[in-house]
């Protein structure tokens, strides 16, 4: 891919949630979160046009309220990527970027360095970004996700454990401590941000579920299973999410504090 890439952003935003029902719609410094999200999404570089994808009228006219693009999915959808893959089979563009609705602070340089990760890797499909893990606390935490990633900084496995496991370091302890943990250099976190090429995001969401991707319940993992390969690029800045409301508390103290 020689010449620029026509990039959509697309956001799925879904009104039902068991623990934060309505989150997209959740308010941060008097503004919906979903609205946040939008803006941040618009200050990327290699992004050509930003689109809300959702299944409730309430975020739909919260959206188009702000002047944004949204269109209406089915509420049948079981995972976003199924319901930016409806938004992306209209759309004439190389690449689609999954945007989160509920990351109100995504730095816009991750949009466009995911997205530079597939210009880069024109043999790859999807692209990815990873962090550094710097306390035990993330390392034992399931509900973030690490990745370990080949030579070529191609995903080997995805997994809600702490991998890679060092035989020889210390014993594990979830308990923080100053200065990291050493023997646990090269634990990298992953970032649920993700840059498909359109032609692959439509074939994927068209694969039936595989043994460790409903092991493990982490999607992607369905793309290595089928032997497809993920560019996972190391960013400099993390992205905070919001599952509950006492995240929007932090995130509206970052704000004010900048």
């Amino acid at each position: 891919m020689t010449a620029k890439p026509n990039v959509v952003v697309v956001i799925p935003a879904r009104w039902g949630s068991v623990r934060f029902p309505g989150k997209p719609l959740a308010e941060i410094c008097e503004k919906p979160m979903i609205v946040w999200v939008i803006e941040q999404a618009r200050q990327a570089k290699q992004a050509s046009d930003v689109i809300v994808a959702t299944d409730d009228q309430r975020i739909f006219d919260a959206v188009e309220g702000v002047g944004g693009k949204v269109v209406m999915t089915s509420p049948e959808h079981v995972s976003g990527s199924d319901r930016i893959a409806e938004v992306a089979s209209d759309l004439n563009c190389d690449i689609v970027v999954n945007v989160q609705g509920d990351e109100p602070l995504m730095p816009p340089v991750n949009i466009d360095q995911v997205v530079q990760a597939l210009v880069d890797h024109p043999d790859v499909p999807v692209s990815t970004l990873m962090v550094p893990i710097t306390s035990r606390v993330e390392l034992a935490d399931p509900n973030v996700v690490k990745v370990v990633v080949d030579k070529r900084g191609r995903a080997l496995y995805f997994s809600r454990s702490p991998i890679p496991h060092d035989r020889d370091a210390q014993s594990f302890s979830a308990q923080p401590t100053a200065g990291g943990f050493p023997g646990h250099a090269g634990v990298f976190k992953h970032l649920g941000l993700y840059a498909y090429r359109r032609s692959f995001l439509l074939e994927f969401t068209r694969m039936s579920p595989t043994p460790l991707e409903l092991k493990e319940k982490l999607e992607q993992l369905r793309i290595l299973e089928n032997g497809f390969s993920i560019q996972v690029v190391q960013s400099e800045h993390d992205s905070i999410g919001v599952d509950s409301k006492e995240d929007l508390v932090k995130i509206e103290k970052i704000l004010t504090s900048q």
